[in-house]
């Protein structure tokens, strides 16, 4: 089941003296969370967005309703969340929170490796990180080992490369 509210960062500390709050990103970068217009709280309650801009590796955000240093200290340690309707993903692109937790299969004999339990970010590709009887194995995400995502139906459909599970005969 998709969640319609994912998180996307947390509130870290303050940035000067009028409200901004700084966010640690858990997207994949400053500057996309910055492009949203509106972010969330945990309980789904609107939290529209004045002013954002990427600074180093941090979000600077100020919302409508925090106007001093004060009201933005007090939402330290937030986690902010991001409705999934208000961005549209390029083709083959997955937010992360929708991956974890699919069954990962072969795509030709059926045979179950596990389920997907993160996503790390290598910077050639992406690497499913695949558990199982509390072993971990490593998928690259590239196409020919990775050949069909059914987020709905709850699958990953994988042709392993050698090696990647050969030590379990």
């Amino acid at each position: 089941m998709k969640k319609q509210f994912l998180e996307i960062g947390k509130i870290v500390g303050t940035h000067g003296l009028k409200g901004e709050v700084r966010i640690d990103p858990w997207c994949d970068s400053a500057a996309f969370l910055c492009r949203l217009k509106r972010l969330y709280d945990a309980n789904g309650n609107e939290q529209p967005v004045i002013s954002a801009k990427a600074h180093k590796n941090v979000a600077v955000v100020l919302f409508k309703d925090v106007h001093s240093i004060e009201e933005a200290d007090r939402l330290r340690g937030k986690v902010v969340y991001m409705n999934r309707d208000d961005v549209k993903l390029p083709r083959g692109t997955y937010f992360v929170q929708d991956l974890l937790g699919l069954q990962v299969e072969d795509a030709d004999s059926g045979k179950v490796y596990g389920i997907v339990t993160d996503v790390l970010k290598t910077g050639a590709n992406d690497v499913y990180q695949v558990s199982r009887d509390g072993r971990d194995y490593l998928i690259p995400v590239i196409p020919s080992v990775v050949i069909e995502r059914d987020i709905d139906g709850g699958i990953v459909k994988i042709r392993p490369m050698k090696g990647l599970f050969d030590d379990e005969d």
